[in-house]
């Protein structure tokens, strides 16, 4: 008889023995405790290439995995918070095991650069792919806001070219979960830019901004305990970023966004990002909160 069980949602994170999954986890214990659901460590063993693998070699790589389970278990323990903990290690590309994880997860949690890339400007190849094809939210972590005071914005990215209410509802559901502001930003450039001058693009910004007023009135009069303020930008949101990542603790986008997520979660932005605590979370497009 086959086994029709579907494990129980929870928030699952990546974890691969880097400093930088570790900090997946404690970004992710509010999500878990928010949702009241585990927080689940999974460690994926790269299947070895080697038939002949010594047993030695396979013993070591298991132990490699427990000891880093053990250390963000005892990181996760020690932020006292209510959470329920379990964990998983499972003989698969990390890749595969975390896709099939997000078919029944709350979210998905990975640190931005692994042990694998570890050099500035390159993204994590897991997290890129998670963001692209996973079957829930993933969160890229760059940090946390411990001790950060007052908490920075949370900025959602709104595309006039789709719809946004996924987006902005799981932007509001993390500002008033982390106590912070929210910024809605809408970006636009210059089809001609050689003669666009200052006035048209200040005619150009009025105009953004009173469709984006619009398009938030009824999301500011539905969530008043949240602070909504729109942000209209003359310029791609990867030079947005790249000016402002240092005052952005998350920014939300739409994995359908009209741009592709090259720009969000590629190379590029792992430069404009890189010590700047800034996180990424794409939305899974037909996200049910």
């Amino acid at each position: 008889m086959q086994d029709t069980h579907q494990p129980s949602p929870c928030v699952v994170v990546g974890i691969d023995g880097s400093r930088a999954g570790v900090t997946a986890a404690l970004w992710a214990v509010d999500e878990a405790v928010q949702r009241d659901v585990p927080l689940r460590l999974l460690y994926a063993i790269e299947p070895s290439a080697d038939s002949d693998e010594h047993p030695d070699v396979a013993a070591g790589r298991l132990a490699t995995a427990e000891l880093a389970i053990r250390y963000a278990f005892a990181a996760v323990e020690a932020t006292d918070e209510p959470v329920k903990i379990e964990v998983e290690i499972l003989q698969e590309r990390p890749t595969v095991a975390l896709l099939r994880a997000s078919r029944t997860a709350a979210m998905l949690c990975v640190g931005a650069i692994g042990l694998r890339h570890t050099a500035m400007g390159r993204l994590g190849s897991t997290a890129a792919m998670l963001a692209s094809s996973a079957q829930c939210p993933v969160a890229i972590i760059r940090g946390t806001e411990a001790g950060i005071v007052p908490p920075r914005p949370v900025v959602v990215e709104v595309d006039e070219m789709i719809s946004c209410t996924n987006v902005l509802q799981l932007g509001i559901a993390e500002a008033r979960l982390r106590g912070a502001p929210l910024r809605v930003l809408t970006t636009w450039q210059s089809r001609f830019t050689d003669i666009h001058d200052a006035r048209a693009v200040s005619d150009g910004n009025r105009r953004a901004k009173a469709q984006l007023d619009r398009r938030l009135s009824w999301w500011i009069r539905r969530n008043p305990d949240v602070d909504i303020k729109p942000v209209v930008a003359h310029c791609s949101t990867l030079n947005y970023l790249s000016n402002n990542a240092k005052k952005i603790q998350l920014v939300v986008v739409g994995r359908e966004r009209s741009r592709g997520l090259g720009d969000v979660v590629g190379a590029g932005v792992e430069v404009a990002l890189h010590d700047s605590g800034c996180s990424v979370l794409v939305c899974e497009p037909h996200n049910a909160l």
